[in-house]
Formats: C-alpha cells, sequence, structure tokens
C-alpha cells in the first residue's frame, strides 16, 4: 500500500534541502482552481507519459494528491508500475492542504507569474499605459512594438504594428530589429508577466534604447478602447546574427548570468553532475524549435527559452533539481538562466553549447511504456454502429466535444471512466486527439473489465464522409463535469472586459498571497 503523508509534512519538505515532486494529479480545469503554490500539474488523464518527462529520475521523492477521491491511489499504481520507489499520496488531497492553514491558487504557471510582479515591484521595471503607446503611435514617433510571445499567440492577436520575438530570442535579435539606439521599444505580452520579463531582458542586456513594458499587455489594450490586430506574421529577422556582434552579446549575457550566480559549467563538472544518482539533472535546449529539430542533441529537451522561464512547470516536475541550459551562442542559455536562477532554481550553463553537449553522455529519456490502442475505420465504426454492435466514446477535449461530436458519443475522460456504464460485451471505440490519451484511456478500461477497445482513425472528413453525422451540444457536458476546463478568466481575450479585468486584478494580487516560504523561495538579482 502507497504510504501517506499529511499537508503539514508536505510544506516542510517544500523547504528542505533536499528534492521533492509534488504532483497535482486532478485534471486541468481542477488544478487550475485551486492549488498549493509549488504543485505541478501531472493530470491522470495523461499520467504516464507527462510524468516521465517532468520527473525523470524514479526514486525522486514523489507526493501525488487529488480531490480526495481515489484518483491518486491509481495515479501512484501506475507510478509504481513505471519504477517509481519513492511514492507518497497527501492525505486528503488539496482541501487538506486548506485546512492545514495554507494557500490553494487559482490560475496556471504561478512561481513564474508572481516572480514578474515581484520583479516589477523590486526593480522599478519601466511601463508605459495603453493610452501613452498610442500617442508614440499619432504622432509617429521613433519606437517599436515587440511582442515577447511566441508567434502562434502572436499570430491569433497583437498590439498593431507589433513585431514577434518571443523574450528567449531578445538578447540575440533585438539589436537586428531595432538598429536605432534612439528608438523607444515597447515589450508586451497578453497580460503582465512577459512584458516586464522582456523589457527587464533588455535592460539588464544593456540595450541603450529606452524601454518599457506595456502596462497590462494586449488586455490593458482592450480595456483601454484600442482594438487589437488579428493574423499579423511579422517576425524577427530568421537568419544568423553577425559573428562579430555575437560576441559582444556573449560578453554582455554572461556578464549579467555571473552578477546573478549562474555557474558556468564544462563538461566535466555536468559529467559529474549526470552521474550523481542522488539528484535530478535537466539539459534543456532553450534555441528555437527549427533550431532544435535541425541539430539538437539526443538526450536534451527543448524549451524555447521565453515559455521555460513563463511556465517552468511545463518543463521541471522537481523542486530542488538542477538544470543545464545549452545553445549555440552563448547569449541566450545565460539570459534564461539568469531568470531561472532568480526563480529559484539551481540553473547553469554549459560552455560550449551545443558542441560541448555531442561529447556528454546524456542518458536517453525512459519512455511510459504505452501500448497503442488498435484503430478502427471511419466506415467500420459505421457498420458497427448501424449494427448496434459499439459503444462510443470521445476523449477529446470536452470544449471540443460541445463543438461538435459523433451522433452518439459519449464525453468522458479517463478519471471519469468508472461513471460511464459500459457493457463489457459490447465492442468500445474511443474518439481521441491523441493516441497516447486513448492508450492511457484503454488501459483504465481494462482495469474496470472492458477488453477489445480500438481507436478511431481518420479525421472529422473522413467521418462526414462514412455517414458518421457530427451534432453540437453547447451545454453537454455540464460545466461542473468539464474538469478538463479553466473557468477562471477564460474569456479575458475573447472580448470580455470583466473577466480581463478580474485576471489582472488576481495577478497583481498573487504576491500579496504568498506566505515567507513561498516569498523566500525568489532570490532577486541586483540591478
Amino acid at each position: 500500500m502507497t504510504k501517506t503523508v499529511t499537508a503539514k509534512e508536505v510544506k516542510q519538505a517544500l523547504s528542505d534541502d533536499g528534492e521533492i515532486a509534488l504532483i497535482d494529479v486532478r485534471e486541468h480545469g481542477q488544478y487550475g482552481n485551486g492549488h498549493p503554490f509549488f504543485a505541478v500539474p501531472v493530470a491522470y488523464s495523461v499520467f504516464e507519459t507527462r510524468l516521465v518527462e517532468v520527473v525523470p529520475r524514479r526514486d525522486c521523492p514523489l507526493v501525488l494528491f487529488d480531490d480526495d477521491n481515489g484518483i491518486a491511489d491509481l495515479a501512484a499504481a501506475r507510478a509504481d508500475a513505471l519504477g517509481y520507489t519513492d511514492v507518497a499520496i497527501m492525505s486528503g488531497g488539496a482541501a487538506a492542504w486548506a485546512d492545514a492553514g495554507y494557500e490553494l491558487f487559482e490560475g496556471v504557471n504561478l512561481p513564474s507569474k508572481t516572480f514578474g510582479e515581484i520583479l516589477e515591484i523590486e526593480r522599478h521595471t519601466p511601463r508605459k499605459t495603453p493610452e501613452e503607446v498610442a500617442e508614440l503611435q499619432r504622432n509617429e514617433t521613433n519606437h517599436i512594438i515587440v511582442d515577447g510571445r511566441p508567434f502562434a499567440e502572436y499570430n491569433r492577436f497583437n498590439i498593431p504594428g507589433g513585431i514577434c520575438c518571443p523574450n528567449g530570442e531578445l538578447a540575440l535579435r533585438v539589436r537586428e530589429i531595432v538598429p536605432d539606439p534612439e528608438t523607444t521599444i515597447i515589450v508586451n505580452c497578453a497580460g503582465r508577466t512577459r512584458s516586464i520579463l522582456g523589457a527587464q531582458t533588455l535592460i539588464d542586456h544593456g540595450v541603450p534604447n529606452p524601454v518599457y513594458a506595456l502596462e497590462n499587455g494586449t488586455q490593458g489594450w482592450f480595456l483601454a478602447g484600442y482594438k487589437n490586430e488579428l493574423g499579423a506574421t511579422r517576425s524577427y529577422p530568421q537568419g544568423p546574427t553577425a559573428t562579430e556582434k555575437r560576441a559582444e552579446l556573449s560578453a554582455k549575457s554572461r556578464d549579467r548570468a555571473e552578477k546573478t550566480g549562474v555557474a558556468f559549467l564544462d563538461r566535466n563538472a555536468v559529467e559529474e553532475w549526470l552521474s550523481d544518482d542522488g539528484r535530478t539533472t535537466y539539459v534543456f535546449d532553450v534555441r528555437t524549435a527549427e533550431e532544435f529539430a535541425a541539430d539538437g542533441v539526443a538526450g536534451s529537451r527543448h524549451a524555447p527559452g521565453g515559455q521555460l522561464v513563463q511556465a517552468t512547470d511545463q518543463w521541471v516536475g522537481v523542486k530542488g533539481a538542477r538544470m543545464v541550459l545549452l545553445d549555440d551562442d552563448m547569449i541566450r542559455a545565460p539570459m534564461v538562466a539568469n531568470w531561472l536562477y532568480q526563480l529559484g532554481h539551481e540553473a547553469a550553463v554549459l560552455e560550449g553549447g551545443i558542441a560541448a553537449a555531442r561529447g556528454l553522455d546524456l542518458p536517453q529519456r525512459e519512455g511510459a511504456g504505452v501500448t497503442p490502442v488498435p484503430p478502427v475505420s471511419a466506415a467500420e465504426l459505421t457498420e458497427m454502429r448501424d449494427a448496434g454492435r459499439v459503444q462510443l466514446l470521445d476523449l477529446r477535449p470536452s470544449m471540443t466535444y460541445r463543438a461538435g461530436h459523433i451522433d452518439s458519443a459519449t464525453w468522458s475522460i479517463r478519471p471519469k471512466l468508472d461513471d460511464v456504464a459500459l457493457k463489457p460485451d459490447v465492442p468500445v471505440v474511443l474518439v481521441a486527439n491523441d493516441p497516447d490519451v486513448a492508450a492511457l484511456a484503454a488501459q483504465r478500461l481494462g482495469e474496470l473489465g472492458i477488453t477489445g477497445v480500438r481507436q478511431l482513425g481518420g479525421d472529422a472528413d473522413a467521418w462526414a464522409a462514412a455517414g458518421l453525422v457530427a451534432v453540437a451540444s453547447p451545454d453537454t457536458p455540464s460545466d461542473d463535469a468539464c474538469i478538463d476546463f479553466l473557468f477562471h478568466t477564460h474569456q479575458r481575450n475573447d472580448g470580455d472586459a470583466e473577466a480581463a479585468r478580474q485576471y489582472i486584478a488576481w495577478e497583481i494580487g498573487l504576491v500579496d498571497r504568498l506566505d515567507e516560504q513561498e516569498r523566500a523561495n525568489f532570490r532577486l538579482a541586483a540591478a
């Protein structure tokens, strides 16, 4: 039987020097409605595949919690099957954390977003209001708006005239985008964090330009009565930076990182970290996805620098772990490590970057051992349905199901499969966007006595061509049933002014909700 620990014991462990992975196995919506500050989301619906990514060391102390409804026990069994040897369940679930007097935080990426607020307070990051930026635009003042988000986010909506340059690329690229040192630079995101971090990155990297964060990002722009641009495609130059510039920029990045406290390790030192069986060491390539695809080092993980800082818990599940960052220019990795160190992580940079990493004995990530679900075609499913010999389960996101699903399909998700009244003698076909989601659901169905499960192949067009009619159900599943969807201010970027105001107030208010332990995790560097 898996051991249990109390919320108080977990709280103490989070302050100890050792590693701990505090894992919330609830679904995304449940996690976002309230979780401990240092909890990392690993939803049971994707548990095995995500756990091996964010907690790679199998003997790392692992604490799982749920809503005290048995899902953590199911997850613990799966962790045990994967070879994790130090697994505990926090008794009483999330409610017990609150009952012990500790805060449950709404939203996602809490440490990163809270750090952005602390950074602005402590470093007095310059900012301009939407009205002030609009005035610059009206007067055609020498300025440029740089959007620090990934291209997909920028392309959806952006400040008119802005150019996409994700925060992790700023130190390398901004001088190509803005060659005139007199040009005023405005950095924006959709809210606050990446605006602040992007502006402070440029300031700390020593750009001579006046630099400001756009107060409250595109949401503040919208609330001030201005329209966002849709579908823009402007981006930073994609070619290599001039060699003579790289040496200068690398020196600036190194200086900033060393003043912060970041270590620069040679290959031997990194090998020692990797060979330490008692510690977790992540190796992250912080370049662009295209660069990583072209020559990424086997065994390293791709984590674009800006997003690694913005959403560290998407890649790092172990508090107290080590991180080694790689690039091929010694410009981006030091600046990213600079922020990760201030966020409280033990982050270092490999001297020589990608070239040096090729000589490392990087461990290859162990898989989750997921067994693929045998496929069934749309035509076969039509025959099965016409014969009345099929049970159709739709595992896609609940909002996708609401928008349109095959008639007669029932929506479900792995932690809710126990609630679906399935007949063991009638074939089950799963509809899923992700084959791993289907495979993990099939694993659970097997535990419930349902075998011979198959997954529907093809896309919506193929389904329609086979006579599988799609229907919408705007209110089914109910909001309460949509445990995979975070309703917390979700319409803030869709024209809902009240949701935008609530989100901004939530983010600004994070700092005041921290206790002494949570606040002490951050270590801001001097200007």
